[in-house]
This record gives C-alpha cells, sequence and structure tokens, in this order.
C-alpha cells in the first residue's frame, strides 16, 4: 500500500503568496513541484480544514506544478475563522483567480470530500478549464446527506461517538443538531465557541476512517484549528453550501467531456456511496474506483493507492 512518508518526502512549496480576495480576505496559496509541470489545483477539506504538507505529496513533483490554498478564513488565509464574503461561490471565484495568477489555460482540479464538492461546483461552472477531473470521498451537500451525518443515520452506526456530540446540546435543542451547533460557534462567548467546535471536529475525527486513526481519533487539534473548522464548516452546512438542492447531480451534464475519476470507500460515514454511484451514473466518461475495505479518510489503504494511480495516469506516468 502507498506510504506518503517514503512516496515523495519532504516536498517544500517553491513558491508562496497571499491572494488579496477585494473583499476583506487574504487566501494563503502555494505552488509546489515542478514550475511549468502539469498543472493542477488541490481543494482540501472541510470546509474549513485547511492544506497540510502531506497533500503535496499526492502529485509526483516531477511530472506536476501544483496550487494549493487554504480556503477562505482557514490555515493561513485571514481573517480567521471568518463567515464573511465566505460561501461556495467565492471560492469558485477564488479558484479562478488563482488559475490565471499561475499562467495556466486549463488545469488537473483535484478535491476530497468537501473539497469534491467545490471541485465539481468549480468543473460545473468552468468546464472548459479543467483538463482532468479526481474526486474522493463524493458530497453532493443535499438535506438528505446533511441529515444523515448530523442528525440520524451515523448516530446509529457510532452511538458511543454521537452521545459525546449530543453532550454540548440541552436535549430541547436536539431536534436540529446543526442549528444548535450554529447558535454556540457563532455566538459571543468563546469558551463556549471553542468547547461546541472541538466537540464538532471530535465527531468528525472518530467517524471518517473504518478503523480507528490516532491522527483524527482525537479531533482535529489545537483551539483555533478547531474553531475555524467547525465554524467555518457548520456555516456552509447550514446554508446548504448555497446550492440548490441536487445541483451538483442536475448538471453533472456539464462534465460531460471531461476525463476523470471518482474514488470511494465502501464505509465511508459522512458520505454515502449513494451520492458517488449518481454521480458516476451522471458522469459515464469518469473511471468509478469503488474501494472495499475503506471508509472516508484519503489517507486509508486503497483510497490512497487509487488517488496516487490517478495522478500518475493523468501525468502520463503510467
Amino acid at each position: 500500500m502507498t506510504d506518503l512518508r517514503t512516496l515523495y518526502p519532504e516536498i517544500e512549496p517553491y513558491e508562496t503568496g497571499f491572494l488579496d480576495t477585494g473583499d476583506g480576505h487574504r487566501v494563503y496559496w502555494e505552488r509546489s513541484g515542478t514550475k511549468g509541470a502539469k498543472p493542477a489545483v488541490f481543494l482540501h477539506g472541510g470546509p474549513g480544514g485547511g492544506i497540510s504538507p502531506k497533500h503535496r505529496r499526492l502529485f509526483d513533483p516531477k511530472l506536476y506544478d501544483v496550487m494549493l490554498f487554504d480556503q477562505r478564513g482557514c490555515g493561513k488565509s485571514t481573517p480567521h475563522a471568518s463567515l464573511d464574503n465566505n460561501t461556495t461561490w467565492h471560492l469558485v471565484a477564488d479558484i479562478e483567480r488563482l488559475r490565471i495568477l499561475m499562467g495556466v489555460e486549463k488545469w488537473q482540479v483535484f478535491g476530497g470530500s468537501w473539497g469534491s464538492t467545490l471541485a465539481l461546483a468549480y468543473a460545473e461552472t468552468h468546464p472548459e478549464r479543467v483538463s482532468e477531473l479526481v474526486v474522493r470521498g463524493i458530497y453532493t451537500l443535499t438535506k438528505a446527506e446533511l441529515a444523515w451525518y448530523y442528525q440520524f443515520g451515523v448516530s446509529q452506526m457510532f452511538p458511543d461517538k454521537w452521545e459525546r456530540f449530543l453532550a454540548p446540546i440541552p436535549e430541547a435543542e436536539r431536534v436540529d443538531m446543526m442549528a444548535a451547533y450554529h447558535r454556540r460557534l457563532t455566538g459571543e462567548d468563546r469558551a463556549v465557541q471553542i468547547a461546541a467546535a472541538k466537540a464538532w471536529s471530535l465527531w468528525e475525527g472518530e467517524t471518517i476512517t473504518l478503523l480507528p486513526e490516532p491522527e483524527t481519533s482525537g479531533g482535529f487539534g489545537e483551539d483555533n484549528f478547531a474553531l475555524a473548522f467547525a465554524r467555518i464548516e457548520n456555516h456552509f452546512f447550514m446554508n446548504a453550501g448555497w446550492l440548490d438542492e441536487g445541483q451538483l447531480l442536475r448538471d453533472a451534464h456539464k462534465l460531460a467531456d471531461i476525463p476523470g475519476t471518482i474514488v470511494h470507500g465502501r464505509y465511508d460515514m459522512p458520505c454515502p456511496l449513494k451520492y458517488a454511484w449518481a454521480l458516476h451514473k451522471a458522469w459515464p466518461k469518469a473511471e468509478f474506483r469503488l474501494i472495499e475495505g475503506a471508509g472516508h479518510a484519503y489517507s486509508e489503504p486503497g483510497i490512497l493507492d487509487a488517488l496516487i494511480e490517478a495522478t500518475d495516469r493523468y501525468a502520463g506516468k503510467i
């Protein structure tokens, strides 16, 4: 199985900067690999997750020139945890600005989990700018998907962990867990914000892998990271991503001429397989890789192999 620690060790960005969006945000970006090689853009998850040095290793640095960036409000982007002017369509516009900054006509778009949502939104808006689309852990952000993860569904599979997610919320408010968390994450009391953010991120961290992973089972790190992750993710989900219900599958016909790869774990709890299968049916040109014995995380055995195989193949390596 692929091990990112040994595959492409110690990949450092060769250029970094900030994109001033003109509406109050400064978006951190970096480029890694070989300048002028095959262009690609990496879209991280969450929303609010930020990029990691590990993400650079999903692309052979000799063959790719990769743009990675922290989406609005998270990672090194500022202002931290800001919800103002922070929607799916602001991010789609940011991706286009970064493509122009990079000076390329087309690029490979790679995204997993929320990154797959954003990748589909971008590709359906600008299909002429996408050379290939590699998406993992498909999330189309319908009401049913949100309810499955935050109200009833995954709670039946992880009742012990669900109890911890319920704990900060009084019983009278549990009829709408996303709204209850929203009130706490956007309130004035920072201590309440942090407690809610940690509980929100712990629920995700403990349910994204088939087997427990030390890296995620404790949640997503220190206070500032958890706050950006939970606030931004909850903000997007409360607004259903500013998408029409079913929009991404409805408009999948716009992907018809784009080569692509869909990778999904059979036992992905946050993102039920049903929606990846529906995307496969709506976009038949894409290769569909169903990974048995895997959950949601890109680092799980089988999922990572399929992703590396895809990026290698699109660069002509295999």
